[in-house]
């Protein structure tokens, strides 16, 4: 079974850093697209940060120049550091991941990680 885990998430104060990590899991044949994507209550969830399997990153603008995308190829694996966190940025983190699968049939499908918390205090 394909899945993704996130970790990483928990409380910070404003300015601090914080780091997310996610592991893709099971009969992957490659990972393509990779991403943090994050929803705030009241809040229709946004893209933050994506990175192409060939290592172009893409932020959303509200995080430019604090946040860095990074992936790992061989460990299928995507993480998010994120620095001078603001209160804004608290919100659920989810991790996406475009994933290829062969079996039962080629496939290019798109899976989610279950989410972690950041919550930043003033």
């Amino acid at each position: 079974q394909v899945r993704l885990v996130e970790s990483g998430g928990g409380l910070v104060q404003t300015g601090g850093s914080l780091r997310l990590s996610c592991a893709a899991s099971g009969s992957i044949f490659s990972a393509n697209d990779m991403g943090w994507y994050r929803q705030a209550p009241g809040k229709q969830r946004e893209m933050v940060a994506t990175i192409t399997s060939g290592g172009i990153a893409l932020y959303a603008d509200s995080v430019k120049g604090r946040f860095t995308i990074s992936r790992d190829n061989a460990k299928n694996t995507v993480s998010l550091q994120m620095n001078s966190l603001k209160p804004e940025d608290t919100a659920v983190y989810y991790c996406k991941a475009d994933l290829r699968t062969i079996a039962p049939m080629w496939r290019d499908t798109p899976y989610w990680g279950q989410g972690t918390q950041i919550t930043v205090s003033s």
